[in-house]
């Protein structure tokens, strides 16, 4: 109905309340999806806008950044058409208003233009936005702290030089404080900024873990918002994951035991990072694998796998027990112990399960490493040939060595089933079948 030429004009009024009123109409309609955001660039209508930003009341200034963070939040071009027309540079001097809702304002659509990719996030660094939005987490409201928490998040995650210029206008320290605030939204916010700047580089997790998190962190795992939860134990996820040190650490301070029980507490995609991080720190050694072992990681990992229903969770668990099982018989003993092998085969063989859930679920890891028998033996009769090939490998290597075990391999019918599988002749599975059945005597092979 040509509403946005109508409206254009009225940006301009001499009456104040219509002016804002124009623009909160403006910033609504650009709201509602990328075609209307479209259409106000193509009106011409932002030059106008950043030229009020810098000489009108407070109400307009808000509508005003308003109308901007509603066009650039749906696409990198639009975001990049507000940049073109030079709006960063009074969006940061709007970080330096008197009127906090004027700087939340600003903080907001700025954080809305630097999430999308690392050249946008670059341009609001070079306005200078940075040091200003750590000045804005110092500030009294709590919705300003929020906004310009987010805001250094957005302005993180995109490489390891981005999250350096966040660290170098001091906003660890600043945010590592605010761990233990009240406020539950704030907290999701500076666990979030936390973990995009610790995930880049194994020097960036230090600096974060020198601001003295532990044993802080852990008190999140425990919230009752789950996006607190969830940020929680990925910022401990994005700090395990880079070196074998940095998980000794979160060991020390009891984080595996306290992501042990968040996993236990919560379900769905709350319980992933922590899955992940147990996964992370067991892959480094084979102590560390033991500490998740001893903290009793296992059995919330095998429940998981059964109560999940998104494959890529399960796919998680399956990766994480990989992980936990793949060091030494004993390792995998435990894992084998709490009979995860049957769910985990039963996973790689249903039709449904997604390709990646396939490729974590295939047992490999662990089986290569498992002695324990009694846990393989039901998996001669189910398993797959190329999973088979494995099982029946470790038979051949443990057989010939324990006498108890041959006997019971008899009577639990284990060599019957061994003498039905079909083998290709020179084939690694049937060297396997040999070495066993070299064990016996030929009339109990026959028999």
């Amino acid at each position: 109905s040509g509403v946005m030429a109508l409206l254009r004009p009225l940006l301009l009024d001499v009456v104040p309340t219509i002016q804002q009123t124009a623009a909160l109409a403006l910033g609504r309609l650009a709201n509602y999806n990328d075609d209307l955001a479209e259409a106000v660039v193509k009106g011409d209508i932002l030059p106008q806008l950043v030229c009020s930003l810098s000489e009108q009341n407070r109400f307009y200034k808000k509508a005003a950044a308003f109308v901007l963070r509603a066009v650039g939040k749906h696409s990198p071009q639009l975001a990049q058409a507000i940049v073109q027309c030079g709006a960063l540079e009074t969006l940061v001097i709007c970080l330096e208003d008197f009127d906090p809702g004027v700087k939340e304002a600003a903080a907001w659509a700025l954080g809305y233009i630097a999430r999308h990719n690392s050249e946008l996030s670059q341009a609001v660094v070079d306005a200078g936005a940075v040091p200003l939005l750590v000045l804005c987490i110092q500030e009294p409201e709590i919705a300003l702290k929020r906004i310009a928490a987010s805001t250094l998040s957005d302005i993180s995650k995109h490489s390891p030089e981005l999250a350096q210029t966040v660290v170098d206008a001091g906003a660890i320290a600043h945010l590592a404080q605010m761990i233990l605030n009240p406020d539950a939204k704030l907290k999701r916010q500076v666990l979030s900024a936390l973990s995009q700047i610790a995930k880049h580089s194994v020097d960036l997790a230090e600096l974060v873990v020198e601001a003295e998190i532990f044993p802080v962190v852990l008190t999140c795992l425990k919230d009752s918002d789950e996006y607190v939860k969830k940020n929680g134990a990925t910022l401990i996820r994005e700090i395990a994951k880079h070196t074998p040190e940095l998980s000794q650490l979160i060991v020390n301070a009891g984080g595996v035991a306290a992501v042990i029980d968040c996993i236990g507490s919560c379900r769905g995609t709350v319980r992933l990072p922590g899955i992940m991080m147990l996964g992370y720190v067991a892959a480094h050694s084979e102590n560390l694998s033991m500490a998740v072992i001893i903290s009793k990681g296992i059995p919330p990992l095998c429940t998981c796998l059964i109560e999940e229903n998104e494959d890529h969770i399960k796919a998680a668990a399956a990766w994480a027990l990989g992980q936990v099982g793949r060091h030494t018989p004993e390792h995998a003993r435990a894992v084998a112990v709490a009979n995860v092998l049957p769910i985990l085969l039963s996973l790689y063989m249903e039709t449904h399960s997604s390709e990646d859930l396939q490729v974590k679920a295939t047992l490999k890891n662990i089986l290569q490493k498992c002695t324990y028998l009694p846990a393989l033996e039901p998996l001669l009769h189910d398993a797959p040939p190329n999973i088979l090939k494995h099982i029946v490998g470790q038979f051949s290597k443990v057989l010939p060595h324990d006498s108890k075990a041959r006997r019971l391999f008899v009577t639990t019918g284990g060599l019957k089933k061994v003498q039905e599988i079909k083998a290709e002749p020179g084939s690694l599975l049937q060297e396997y079948i040999n070495t066993i059945n070299n064990c016996y005597p030929e009339e109990i092979v026959r028999y």
